[in-house]
């Protein structure tokens, strides 16, 4: 992988200036492949930059509380007691994989947080008692957790598909489909088990052995743990300073949801926010803790946020021009009942790459595929998945993600991408296995 974090160090920019760059490479394309004249290009890029603000509070909301619920007291102590339990160095590095996966099933925001934390307390841990840690490796196998997190319960395509009135709604017929025919489909549960088990297994073969040469937490890296608690002087201290405030909000939130789904309600990108949120306010001692974990997390969404217009605007040009219809047909001009879901996978990896966000990817590429898979006669949850498995895929070679993980470790892409590229071969492997055996 040498070559290939040479060409990384010297010429990929910050992910900022990636998105700026990929803006600036999709309008060529659109010039070059379509009929789009210039001017055209120029408004379609103008009036996409608004057209994802609803979709983008959600995902700043996931990023937002999973980074609030990872750094709540109790999941801080049990991150503690989780980095304690590995006694060699190839068991660090697998079992720091094996829980950023299960995180990243139950929401990517928590994942990406609990990848950095976890990785980070091995290490300092792992110091502690005389084990030679290769911390990068460590911080990729972290975000290699990623890897299946549209597999989960915070599986942002699966989740539009379900949810009525959504941009899915037509291609699927008018009907949202259930999350049970997609994530939580027998097949797709295999598949995400498959997964975690095969990219443990070449973690383990790739990682340092003793007498390799590694690089180690130099420092005590970990965070001086506060729980912003403030003076009480007056009245209003104690009631920022009462639990019962935090907790009576919290548990009518649980009230509304148990509510939503004995009626009938389904899952959806605003449910799974819900119960996150629910869970931090009867987590949190208090209001002080909860402003206080708010202000650190928000530190972390900030420049995502700032770069979800400019791949919105990407999205913009790249529907409006019908780039997208040029790749997926590409793709879909090749591809039969059995191997549609394949090549989908593959288009939607490629898409990735200039649209990293899922739900974003799904708006541009989701009723395309759908419409696609309908005309072959493909099942849905297939197409759906399958945009699914190639935008998780590619995101271990796409910095978009990478980002908090890599702020928490304080560690640059190029430090972990031979690792995570590992990791996309891996799952690639299996990925397109389950789909052609779904497809047969």
């Amino acid at each position: 992988m040498r070559p290939l974090n040479h060409v990384v160090e010297r010429f990929i920019p910050s992910a900022l200036v990636f998105s700026i760059v990929l803006t600036f490479i999709v309008a060529a394309l659109g010039l070059i492949l379509t009929d789009t004249g210039p001017t055209d290009l120029v408004v379609h890029w103008g009036d996409g930059l608004s057209g994802l603000l609803a979709f983008m509070t959600q995902m700043a909301l996931i990023l937002l509380l999973g980074h609030m619920l990872a750094n709540t007291g109790p999941v801080r102590r049990i991150l503690g007691f989780l980095a304690s339990l590995p006694r060699t160095e190839l068991t660090a590095y697998v079992f720091v994989f094996v829980v950023a996966a299960i995180a990243s099933l139950i929401t990517w925001g928590l994942g990406l947080v609990v990848g950095g934390l976890l990785a980070r307390e091995v290490a300092y841990q792992g110091r502690e008692r005389g084990l030679m840690l290769h911390f990068p490796m460590l911080v990729a196998a972290g975000f290699g957790g990623f890897v299946v997190w549209h597999m989960g319960y915070s599986a942002s395509g699966p989740l539009t598909a379900a949810t009525e009135e959504s941009f899915l709604m037509e291609p699927l017929g008018g009907q949202p489909l259930p999350i049970t025919e997609t994530v939580f489909s027998s097949w797709n549960m295999i598949a995400a088990a498959v997964t975690i088990l095969v990219v443990a297994l070449a973690l383990y073969l790739v990682a340092p052995r003793r007498g390799d040469r590694v690089t180690e937490l130099t420092v005590d890296a970990r965070e001086q743990v506060k729980d912003g608690q403030e003076e009480i002087v007056t009245p209003a201290d104690r009631l920022d300073a009462s639990r019962i405030v935090t907790g009576l909000i919290g548990l009518a939130l649980v009230v509304y949801l148990v509510l939503h789904f004995v009626q009938g309600g389904t899952l959806t990108l605003d449910t799974v926010n819900w119960s996150f949120l629910a869970l931090i306010l009867l987590l949190v001692k208090n209001p002080f803790e909860l402003i206080h974990l708010t202000k650190n997390a928000a530190s972390n969404v900030g420049e995502i946020l700032l770069q979800f217009p400019l791949y919105a605007g990407i999205l913009g040009m790249m529907v409006s021009s019908g780039l997208v219809q040029v790749f997926s047909d590409a793709f879909v001009s090749i591809s039969n009942t059995t191997t549609f879901g394949l090549f989908a996978f593959l288009a939607s990896g490629l898409v990735n790459f200039f649209v990293p966000s899922g739900g974003g990817q799904f708006a541009v590429q989701g009723p395309i595929m759908l419409s696609a898979g309908a005309d072959l006669g493909v099942d849905p949850a297939v197409t759906i998945m399958a945009v699914s498995y190639g935008d998780q895929w590619t995101n271990m070679i796409q910095p978009f993600w990478a980002l908090p993980l890599l702020a928490i470790a304080g560690l640059k892409m190029r430090d972990i991408l031979g690792y995570t590229t590992i990791v996309l071969i891996a799952s690639g492997l299996v990925y397109a296995g389950t789909l052609l055996i779904v497809s047969l």
